[in-house]
Formats: structure tokens, sequence, C-alpha cells
């Protein structure tokens, strides 16, 4: 198997819910669920590896606080190497609602100054020659983002491939968000976006046409894959053959994070040189097990052969 490593953006997450109506001001409701988490993409992508039973290097840092000291300690030996930021750890709380979406509340926190230099403390070139990298949390991770041209170009000295998902800019996908990703991907070897941010990006309404567009700009041989949530998720990989995979049906829990998850699991499919409609259907799989289970459930330590065929 190739190696695996995430760099970027890993926080709190206070998930409570379902909240419907939204509340009054001034108010207090009573909900029925809540949870205190890892969270952010690349927390989420980690801890989906883990429990798959996957190999894998981390790159983040934390804050300076009790909840900096908890993440820590949730990654064991991984995050022995991780630095300490002086300020307080970022924490989301996650408002879930009954119809599975959410609404998030941010602090900016430590994650806007990890940096290259707090990659490098972590990551060993040599040792993911010839694996992948994934790469989020960009419109988070301010220092870290400013390098990205450097980042990129030690990612390429040492063969590795970059699987980049932004996540959501806080200000939306304004003009210079949009050529800013533009940008990154064309150092990319895979894109990782669900399907509002890809049609976004491409300017396009239909995903598969915006889809193209994107790896239009990319590697030579690069892989654009559109998570579509319920709908599954299509592919244009290498052959510029489009792949499609239905997700299957489930009674939706929790959908937070559930992108991150479906990476994870597409990725580890990757790297074990799987065909690209065998890596779709078993991040479809995962992510669907991820989100209709509570607590979160992702199926256990498993070879991708089986996710595929047997588990979901």
């Amino acid at each position: 198997m190739r190696p695996l490593a995430v760099i970027g953006n890993v926080n709190v997450d206070l998930i409570v819910g379902p909240v419907a109506p939204w509340p009054k001001a001034g108010t207090e409701i009573i909900v029925d669920h809540d949870e205190l988490r890892v969270g952010g993409q690349a927390g989420n992508s980690a801890l989906a590896w883990e429990a798959l039973g996957v190999d894998f290097e981390i790159a983040a840092n934390v804050g300076d606080d009790q909840f900096g000291r908890w993440l820590r300690e949730a990654f064991g030996r991984r995050a022995d190497k991780w630095p300490v930021r002086p300020e307080g750890t970022t924490l989301s709380v996650g408002m879930t609602h009954p119809d599975g979406e959410r609404t998030f509340f941010t602090t900016r926190g430590h994650l806007p100054r990890f940096s290259l230099a707090d990659v490098f403390s972590v990551l060993d070139g040599k040792r993911l020659s010839g694996g992948y990298a994934l790469l989020c949390g960009s419109f988070l991770t301010d220092d870290l983002t400013a390098d990205y041209g450097a980042f990129f170009d030690w990612a390429d000295s040492h063969g590795i491939a970059v699987a980049l998902d932004t996540g959501w800019p806080i200000d939306g996908w304004t003009q210079g968000n949009c050529d800013a990703a533009r940008a990154w991907l064309s150092r990319c070897e895979l894109a990782l976006f669900n399907e509002v941010e890809t049609v976004t990006l491409a300017g396009l309404e239909s995903p598969l046409e915006a889809a193209h567009a994107i790896r239009s700009g990319m590697k030579k041989g690069a892989t654009v894959v559109v998570k579509r949530g319920p709908e599954g998720a299509i592919a244009i990989g290498p052959d510029g053959i489009p792949v499609e995979a239905m997700a299957p049906v489930v009674k939706v829990v929790d959908t937070i994070g559930a992108g991150d998850v479906f990476n994870a699991a597409f990725l580890a499919a990757v790297a074990q040189d799987q065909p690209l409609n065998a890596c779709l259907s078993a991040a479809t799989r995962v992510a669907s097990r991820a989100i209709s289970t509570l607590p979160r459930n992702y199926g256990g330590p498993m070879h991708f052969e089986e996710a595929m065929h047997e588990r979901a």
C-alpha cells in the first residue's frame, strides 16, 4: 500500500441538536443529542483512516489549552510532533437540523497559525515518496495557505501526489477564492470537491461538464471526484472517462464530516491501486455508513475489496 498523509485543520467539534425551528433570541431550548469530538477536515479524515485500519501520518497544530491537550491525546504518537500555538484551540459548535442540514459557529483559534514549518516538523518527504497527501482546510490555515507554492514544490520533489479539498470559504466562493482554488488545483493530481463547489468553480451547471473543465486545468492525468451526497459520486480519471457510483439508501443521523470520510476511504482505496470505480464504491459505502450510525461507525478494519462487495 502506498503511504498516506493528511495536512490541514484539526479542531474540536461540539455537536448538538436537532434544532428546529431556529430559536428566538434570549430563549433556551433542550436538544436530544450532544457530542464532543475531534473535528476539522483533517481530523475527520484521520479518524476514518484509523477506524479502517489504514496506516497514515497527519500534520496539524493545536492551541495551548485543555482542548489542545485533548486533541493530542486523541491522536497519540501521531501527534507527538504537533506544534502548540499560544492561541486557544479552534472550536466549532455544530447545530444539526431534522432535515440533515447543519449550522456551524467556529472560532478562529489556532488554525490560522498552522504553517509550512509545522508541516515539515511532522512529515518526512522521503517516507511519503510515491504516496498521497490530502491537503484540506485551505481557507482556515492562513499561514500554510500563503506558502502553498512551496508545499507543492516539496511534494513534487518527493513524488507525492496531492489531493485537494479546500473546504467551504468563510466568505463564500468569491472570485478571488475561486481563482486561488484553480491555481492550487493546477498543482494537484486529485480534486475532491462536492457538487456545489465543483459547479461554482467551473461556472457550469452540469457537474460532469464542470468536472471536465476543472480537470483540464490540473496536472496531466489528474482525477476529479464530485461528491453528490445521497446521489453518490462521479469521477473522471486519467483516461478521461466518467465513472459513477450510487450511494446506498440509509437513514441519515449526522452528515457532519461526511465528505471528509469519503475522502479518506477513496484515498485508501487509491493507495491500494484499486480501479477508479472500486474507489468510488468504497468511498460512498463507508461515508454512508458513517452518517447513518450513532455513535459513528465506519465498519471496522477492513480491506477495501471487502468493503466494495460485502460491507455497507
